[in-house]
């Protein structure tokens, strides 16, 4: 419980200020908690101010999850652990502990913009020991009587942890390359506005571990995206073993997000205030049927990898390419694409151009993949609860089954979020499995995507009512 509470305070301390004391920055100093570092960002120091040791708010906050209450006009923060509260105000020696005051022998501060506190007092408070090694400028925390341990260094626990070998943010989706699937933790914060995703018994690997600095502290090149400030990943804690990624916000109340795991990769979507692109098209007034043709995945999402290690998004994109030829042959059809080049829109923005163009029908074209069983094949359709939906599905899969001669492993009943959320007949075709080394040969060939092109066709024109050509 003592290593709890502190593990909340020690997060709340980083945020705010002006720089205008007399201090010394402890640019390379370390907090060692419970044997564990806490890896501080880059823009954050500990600092000595008077032989007083001095933590950031931020710390506090954002990494070990206080609750804190800070009150900007007043300059006061209140730090609260189940029934104990601390309250601290800035230039002010007079502390609450409870009822009790207390007095600090340095007031709390603002520097270099971020508000510090005596450390001492304020783990001691709450039940920790306190130890701060000059010569090496570490600081350590113990809520214990026993000698901290090492921080993990890799060896034979190594391997059971799970890495991050890849982060990647584009089209307003976090996509994080995993060896396996892991529950994440995700916040919402304020002060600043942010969105904390904490992976546990994860750490660095691959590119993301090339890519952090000396403090292991990594950043995203975002390129001015609106309402987005800044995307950090950091090494939170070695032992146990915790990957942070921050998404820093102008306003955290415009924002949803969506979390998923596809193929072991951790796909965030963010939603801001639901608004799509003002580039993307206006429902026509042709009184043509509007299809809505999706190839699957594409960019910063490569989909799943075939037996090969060839991508999913290709696949998609070629197959669906061949479809819109078709359908641009169709004088009472107007298809558009979710993607037309190897671009990643979100699934949001997918759902939300076919509900803004009232669509009749949205067609999502994916591969399926099962690694550990090369040997699974097979064609399935998913649609969602809709009658109509399922009606689309039903004469789309019995079109595809004729063509292409592939297992068929049915139309099944899918929650997901393309043709979960459209408002139109929506189906998402799985046409086969890229993990089977003899499916995927032909899943790749021109003359396989031509039948399975013109299937996908015909299953719509007969759904709209359309004649299908012998």
């Amino acid at each position: 419980m003592k290593k709890f509470i502190f593990l909340i305070l020690f997060s709340v301390f980083f945020l705010i200020a002006l720089p205008h004391h007399s201090v010394a920055a402890t640019n390379q100093s370390k907090i060692i908690l419970n044997g564990g570092e806490i890896v501080l960002p880059e823009d954050v120091e500990v600092v000595n101010v008077k032989n007083n040791v001095m933590i950031p708010i931020r710390v506090v906050a954002e990494n070990l999850k206080f609750k804190v209450d800070w009150n900007q006009k007043t300059q006061n923060v209140k730090i609260q652990q189940n029934s104990k509260v601390i309250s601290l105000t800035v230039g002010k020696k007079e502390a609450m502990v409870d009822k009790d005051q207390k007095l600090l022998n340095i007031d709390p501060q603002i520097i270099k913009n971020t508000v510090v506190v005596p450390i001492r007092f304020v783990s001691e408070e709450m039940g920790l020991k306190v130890n701060w090694n000059n010569a090496d400028k570490i600081v350590t925390l113990d809520s214990n009587d026993t000698q901290p341990s090492p921080p993990a260094t890799g060896g034979e626990n190594d391997s059971k942890l799970n890495h991050v070998n890849e982060i990647n943010f584009a089209n307003n989706q976090l996509v994080v390359s995993l060896d396996k699937e892991v529950t994440p933790v995700i916040s919402k914060l304020t002060n600043p506005d942010r969105i904390v995703v904490d992976l546990p018994n994860t750490a660095f690997g691959g590119h993301a571990a090339e890519s952090l600095n000396s403090k292991s502290i990594g950043k995203l090149d975002i390129g001015g995206i609106p309402n987005l400030t800044e995307v950090r990943y950091s090494l939170f804690n070695q032992d146990p073993a915790q990957v942070r990624i921050v998404i820093e916000l102008n306003n955290i109340n415009a924002v949803q997000y969506t979390p998923q795991f596809i193929q072991d990769k951790l796909i965030l979507d963010l939603n801001f205030n639901g608004e799509i692109s003002n580039t993307e098209p206006t429902p026509p007034n042709s009184g043509k049927k509007i299809v809505i043709i999706d190839p699957g995945h594409g960019g910063s999402d490569p989909g799943t990898t075939g037996y090969s290690q060839k991508y999913e998004k290709d696949f998609t994109l070629a197959l669906s390419l061949k479809v819109q030829a078709l359908l641009l042959k169709e004088p009472e059809i107007e298809v558009i694409m979710t993607r037309e080049t190897d671009v990643y829109p979100t699934r949001t923005e997918r759902v939300q151009l076919a509900n803004k163009l009232k669509a009749d029908v949205f067609v999502s074209i994916h591969g399926n993949s099962v690694p550990t069983s090369p040997q699974t094949t097979g064609t399935e359709t998913f649609f969602y609860q809709r009658s109509s939906s399922k009606d689309l599905a039903n004469v789309i899969h019995k079109h595809l089954i004729e063509a292409i001669g592939l297992k068929d492993r049915g139309v099944k009943n899918g929650s997901l979020q393309v043709i979960r959320e459209t408002t139109m007949p929506a189906v998402l075709l799985e046409i086969g499995f890229l993990s089977n080394p003899e499916e995927e040969a032909l899943m790749l060939s021109d003359s396989f995507q031509d039948k399975a092109a013109q299937a996908i066709v015909d299953g719509i024109k007969e759904y709209l009512g359309k004649e299908v050509k012998p």
